[in-house]
């Protein structure tokens, strides 16, 4: 067996039951590919109804943190693994029939890649309202773009970084470089993100392959709470403090001085609408430039 499918998880079991579903479909063999469940600090019945669902699960194995954090439970998950490499699917995705398939074809082709990032369309669970800008889709984990080759390079599109939502790791090299940085990422409701980039930008940096494969594909659920101007303004904002910690981890701050004006600029141009009704859409380009430019101007003069 060369893979362990990792799903970590807080809160949501009616979302794993969904992702294990989609495990349950899957065109290659059931002994081609491990389940491993992390509960990440669940409260109330979830972890009880997280039991049920493993042992329901033929061969899945469920471990426990008490403490809340994305990172650390992929960072668990990848001790925990026994095999070459290691799938993360988030909770609330759904992989595609021939997504355990595809991830073997991707490591036999290419089996000196560290990384492989795949596809994330969307599973909408209510409609894209009319005001959601349509350059932040991002925001919602969502990758498009279709093609495969190495991150960066001319084939792909210009910025393209692999999301945790499908995100396949060699094991050994993953543990070896420290694991996911586990200052950032979430833990609860905090929305910080970039641990996945952070990841990335290391292996790259030590000489190991990062790939992107768009014929691996899992489908996102959007729900209709993650559709409203206050959700993406908090994600905008805590967007703005994850790309400065990020840039000071990779070594990088210098670029968030030279940043830092134009983004005081945005802030204070942009201050009035932070007037408007949270809930409301209105003006909802200014407000969520006046959020991302708020998160970063403090991480920036703050040290969190």
């Amino acid at each position: 067996m060369q893979l362990t499918v990792c799903i970590c998880t807080h809160d949501r079991p009616d979302r794993v039951q969904d992702c294990l579903a989609g495990l349950r479909v899957q065109t290659a063999a059931r002994g081609d590919f491990g389940v491993l469940l992390v509960d990440s600090g669940s409260t109330g019945e979830t972890p009880l109804r997280l039991r049920r669902l493993a042992a329901e699960y033929p061969g899945a194995r469920l471990i426990r943190l008490d403490r809340p954090g994305l990172s650390a439970a992929r960072n668990a998950g990848a001790r925990a693994a026994a095999t070459p490499y290691i799938a993360y699917i988030d909770d609330d995705a759904i992989p595609a029939a021939d997504w355990v398939e595809r991830i073997l074809t991707a490591i036999a082709a290419a089996d000196s890649a560290a990384m492989f990032g795949g596809r994330i369309l969307p599973r909408w669970l209510a409609p894209l309202p009319p005001w959601w800008p349509p350059r932040l889709l991002g925001v919602l984990s969502l990758i498009v773009a279709e093609g495969a080759g190495e991150i960066g390079s001319p084939h792909l599109p210009f910025g393209l970084q692999p999301y945790g939502a499908n995100l396949v790791v060699h094991t050994g090299t993953l543990l070896a470089m420290g694991g996911f940085d586990t200052a950032a990422g979430r833990r609860g409701n905090r929305l910080l993100s970039d641990e996945e980039i952070r990841l990335a930008h290391r292996l790259r940096g030590a000489g190991h392959r990062v790939r992107y494969d768009s014929t691996i594909v899992v489908e996102h659920q959007i729900p209709a709470e993650r559709l409203r101007p206050e959700w993406l303004l908090d994600r905008l904002y805590c967007q703005g403090i994850s790309t400065v910690l990020t840039r000071r981890t990779l070594g990088c701050p210098a670029s968030v001085w030279c940043e830092l004006p134009r983004r005081l600029a945005i802030a204070v141009l942009c201050a009035p609408t932070a007037l408007l009704p949270r809930r409301s859409g209105h003006l909802i380009g200014c407000r969520w430039r006046f959020a991302y430019a708020a998160g970063f101007v403090r991480a920036a003069l703050v040290r969190l």
